[in-house]
């Protein structure tokens, strides 16, 4: 049975980014079998993670919900891959779907994903949304092995903690704490925001290289040898 990881957080905090680049991390580590997935239908992600793919060559999320049962075939189905690692596959939704293009997905059958997904796959990333209501995110922190929770050094990410408290108590007794660096910044309050949670398991530097990834939208390939990948394979060590 695979392992189930998720990666929730403040919004803005770098989820997106930090579950593909530890998904890639892990695939590395282990050269096995990692699944990255994202439920998020207010920006899909196939649409940044490939906006130079065809669309004969993306595939969605929605069509394997849609099913009245799910099977591995359907999951397979339904995966994109890069060519470069080609056990690393990528399930979410593409541009143009939004909440109206299926029916919401049921608790039974998001259940059934996770379980081909975890028969299938050595580990899967679950790229969390903030939505309270969504109930994919909700059960993925609920049924995790093991959960990365983003902050960043910013009141924004301290005021939405203290009004969602409880959207992550589930994940208290196997959350690994990790701080983002989004900007470089002359003065972010890092100290202070680790005092005021209570500290920091790792801590992700400002990267140039990742925003020129997410500029020319070639964020599915590995970083080069940098200080942010050095902290990200220490995550995936940490969650495997």
């Amino acid at each position: 049975m695979g392992k189930m990881i998720a990666v929730c957080g403040s919004p803005n905090s770098g989820k997106t980014t930090a579950a593909l680049k530890l998904a890639q991390e892990i695939y590395w580590l282990k050269r096995t079998s990692v699944m990255f997935l994202s439920p998020d239908l207010n920006v899909p992600c196939m649409a940044y993670l490939f906006p130079n793919g065809k669309d004969s060559e993306l595939y969605s999320l929605g069509a394997v919900l849609d099913k009245t049962d799910i099977y591995s075939e359907d999951v397979l189905r339904q995966t994109v891959n890069v060519k470069t690692m080609q056990n690393l596959g990528f399930l979410g939704f593409k541009l143009g779907e939004n909440r109206y293009s299926y029916p919401s997905p049921t608790e039974d059958k998001i259940l059934q994903l996770f379980a081909v997904l975890q028969e299938n796959c050595e580990y899967t990333v679950v790229d969390c949304t903030c939505d309270a209501d969504d109930l994919f995110s909700s059960l993925a922190k609920r049924d995790c092995d093991a959960a990365v929770q983003m902050f960043t050094p910013d009141m924004k990410c301290i005021s939405y903690y203290a009004s969602c408290v409880n959207q992550f108590l589930l994940i208290e007794d196997k959350r690994i704490k990790v701080m983002n660096t989004m900007n470089k910044d002359i003065y972010a309050p890092t100290h202070e925001t680790e005092a005021h949670f209570k500290g920091m398991n790792f801590t992700l530097p400002y990267e140039r290289g990742l925003k020129q990834q997410m500029i020319t939208g070639t964020l599915s390939e590995r970083l080069g040898n940098c200080k942010y990948r050095s902290e990200i394979e220490k995550l995936a060590k940490a969650v495997v």
